[in-house]
């Protein structure tokens, strides 16, 4: 396993072509996906889109998603994400995290968060940091904040199909890197 990122509990890697199981595990979960779609993600979307996607990004740049895996067990617990948005600037990242709810509460994605935000301050030319969420998704909200970001708006998207709790609004959070001190 090449590793991107180890902190005192998670090793983060690249994905691979054999990680479409792991994703359709994590995405099939209903806890995971409450906030996010609603329902699990098709093996046949994750097989053809989003594993491909995942795969794609790591040509545009350093940034990316990475599997986090336990460093204890080896066990696959979720993904950790830096990524610019399509066409965006690399140096203006969107933070994002999607773990097995039975390793929630552990603090995993805060750290894991923490990490991959140094390391974009320091090594990959990261300047802003940012992540939604719906306003209703209270343990993501405390995650971005633990991780150091701070509150920046809420805004009202329109959806054809909207989740319960959209009524409320998606809320971004943000972190610039500090200036230097010279």
């Amino acid at each position: 396993m090449e590793v991107f990122l180890e902190t005192n509990r998670l090793l983060l890697r690249r994905f691979t072509e054999a990680d479409a199981d792991h994703l359709v595990r994590l995405d099939g979960d209903p806890e995971v996906m409450r906030f996010l779609t609603g329902g699990p993600t098709p093996r046949e979307e994750i097989e053809n889109d989003v594993l491909p996607g995942i795969l794609r990004d790591y040509a545009r740049g350093p940034t990316g998603r990475w599997a986090a895996h336990e460093r204890s067990t080896g066990e696959f617990v979720g993904w950790l994400a830096l990524q610019p948005p399509d066409g965006g600037d690399a140096a203006d990242v969107e933070l994002g995290y999607r773990l097995k709810s039975s390793v929630w509460g552990r603090g995993y994605a805060t750290e894991g968060a923490r990490a991959l935000i140094g390391k974009g301050f320091a090594d990959l030319g990261v300047r802003r940091v940012w992540a939604q969420t719906m306003a209703v998704n209270l343990a993501s909200r405390r995650v971005m904040e633990k991780a150091g970001l701070r509150y920046v708006r809420t805004f009202y998207p329109q959806f054809d199909d909207p989740l319960p709790g959209t009524e409320q609004g998606e809320v971004e959070y943000e972190l610039e890197r500090p200036a230097h001190r010279g």
